[in-house]
């Protein structure tokens, strides 16, 4: 029998977080932790010490709370509610310790109760966003299969499933806390039809990771959809990097940064997600041969074409994360570009403790070392409050991240 603390370090090991090995094919290790293993799940809301503590109250300042949405919220569930969200059934068996292992730290992470997972899944969410100030949400994405050439679901090759109708029901549940984007496969025959139905109901953007769900965002097969999304005005939130957490299937190139020229050149509103800091793609502007250089790179020659200036943004959701943190410096410091990021924490995964090494991020000159101990006991209670206050607070040659990175609101509804 497997120790508790040597079960959440194989854990996090199989979620592939520790070193994002799994994207360069090396060995998985788990460098040093700076709080633990277990996220403990204490009360949402601040201890008084914390709540008045001049890191939190700093953190605050110029910003107006009412204009905060998390764009990059994960909505997950194992079915018990019956409302539709499933997870395939080797993460409920030990004979797949990685799948298993890794739904088990998903589960510690979001604080999930096995016996009432979806339910306790979306309250302990709800409370973590309800201990902001007034206004503060969060939008939850949906996640769809992946899906073969003929746009059928293929739920052996799915790492779990979110549908739309029940990321729209739980949004309009709380609909003081929560916005929705819904998640819609190019290559489904109904892709249009789903777009129009998701914006009737409220849907603010669309959700893709196409290193998991198995569509090629270059391809002519997504031409209609993105014909639709701009018809719409619909952003296109599309995962772009290697991917290290859910199963990439050997497709990490459809990850490349690159491939989102097309939606760009249709007229697609498109948020990259995570500023694609993760892995190697290959430089598609010189060629299907070209060299493998980081995918950062290549966001960030997206980034400097004028031509997409008014529709290019992206998130900077997990870039503090031990496999991504190295990019810190230079989206801190290019300030022309922060009125293009949008705030994001890509939970659950901040409440996954092994994730974000808030001490290496402070070994990198990024953060005050001093506050290390108040972050992470932020982290303790909210993790969601915890990755703001962390974004608010690091800081590269006296540059941090502009106030409006996190006034994400008016992005989904312009004036």
């Amino acid at each position: 029998m497997l120790s508790r603390r040597a079960f959440l370090a194989g854990a996090a090991a199989g979620l592939g977080l520790a070193i994002g090995a799994g994207a360069r094919g090396g060995a998985v290790a788990l460098p040093l932790i700076d709080d633990g293993l277990r996220n403990p799940c204490l009360d949402s809301r601040l201890p008084e010490h914390l709540a008045r503590h001049e890191i939190v109250r700093a953190a605050w300042d110029g910003v107006d709370a009412a204009r905060v949405w998390d764009v990059h919220v994960h909505l997950v569930g194992t079915g018990d509610s019956g409302e539709g969200p499933w997870l395939p059934p080797e993460a409920q068996s030990l004979w797949h310790p990685l799948s298993y292992l890794r739904r088990m730290a998903l589960m510690n992470g979001a604080c999930v109760d096995s016996k009432a997972a979806d339910r306790s899944y979306v309250e302990r969410l709800h409370a973590l966003i309800d201990a902001f100030p007034p206004g503060a949400r969060c939008v939850l994405l949906a996640f769809d299969y992946h899906r073969d050439a003929e746009g059928r679901p293929e739920p052996s090759l799915s790492t779990f499933y979110t549908p739309d109708a029940y990321a729209a029901a739980v949004a309009q549940r709380f609909a003081q806390r929560f916005e929705w984007a819904a998640s819609i496969h190019p290559y489904r025959r109904d892709a249009v039809e789903a777009l129009e139905a998701a914006r009737r109901r409220g849907a603010r953007a669309v959700k893709w990771l196409p290193n998991s769900m198995g569509m090629d965002p270059a391809s002519p097969r997504c031409d209609a959809f993105y014909a639709a999304l701009a018809r719409t005005g619909t952003p296109l939130l599309s995962h772009a990097g290697a991917e290290g957490t859910v199963d990439a299937w050997g497709a990490q190139d459809l990850g490349n940064p690159l491939r989102l020229r097309r939606a760009l050149d249709h007229g697609v509103r498109v948020i990259v997600a995570h500023c694609a800091t993760f892995g190697k793609g290959v430089d598609l502007d010189a060629g299907p041969n070209g060299p493998k250089v980081p995918n950062f790179d290549l966001f960030a020659r997206l980034m400097g074409e004028a031509r997409y200036a008014r529709l290019l943004h992206a998130d900077i959701s997990a870039t503090v994360q031990r496999n991504r943190k190295r990019y810190l410096p230079a989206l801190l410091e290019r300030q022309e570009w922060h009125s293009r990021l949008l705030w994001g924490s890509d939970y659950p995964l901040p409440g996954v403790l092994p994730v974000i090494h808030v001490q290496a991020v402070a070994d990198l000159g990024l953060l005050d070392p001093t506050e290390v101990p108040v972050i992470l006991e932020i982290r303790r209670h909210n993790p969601l409050l915890f990755d703001f206050v962390l974004k608010r607070r690091i800081a590269a040659k006296g540059q941090r991240f502009a106030a409006k990175v996190f006034e994400t609101r008016d992005y989904f509804t312009p004036a």
